[in-house]
């Protein structure tokens, strides 16, 4: 007979914020770059736009929509991220709040596209 190391059951409390959990997002551009992206992709899929027709639409070549698609966004400004959601016939709405004075601000991201 063989034993079997047991396997580590340990639970962890989420800070809400699953990648940066992970150690995989780094900051509040990078949660927002991934978030526009991850619109973006939501998109194309909806539309059931080809990345070529997305690229069109976009104003860029298909490369980049990959690029974006595939969560490659290093190359990509949250602006410009904004921009092609724009010309893909979206609506961006900003809204400001004040938090309390002893805590940090956040940024929430919420996609309905």
């Amino acid at each position: 007979m063989t034993s079997r190391k047991k396997a580590d059951d340990t639970v962890t409390a989420s800070t809400g914020n699953a990648l940066g959990d992970l150690g995989l997002i780094s900051s509040d551009e990078d949660i927002l770059k991934v978030e526009i992206a991850r619109a973006i992709s939501n998109i194309l899929t909806r539309y059931k736009l080809s990345q070529v027709e997305a690229a069109q639409l976009m104003l860029i070549d298909q490369p980049k929509v990959s690029k974006i698609v595939r969560g490659r966004l290093k190359d990509f400004s949250s602006e410009r991220l904004m921009d092609y959601l724009m010309l893909l016939g979206c609506d961006i709405d900003i809204r400001i709040t004040r938090r309390e004075k002893a805590k940090r601000g956040r940024l929430t991201v919420a996609a309905a596209a």
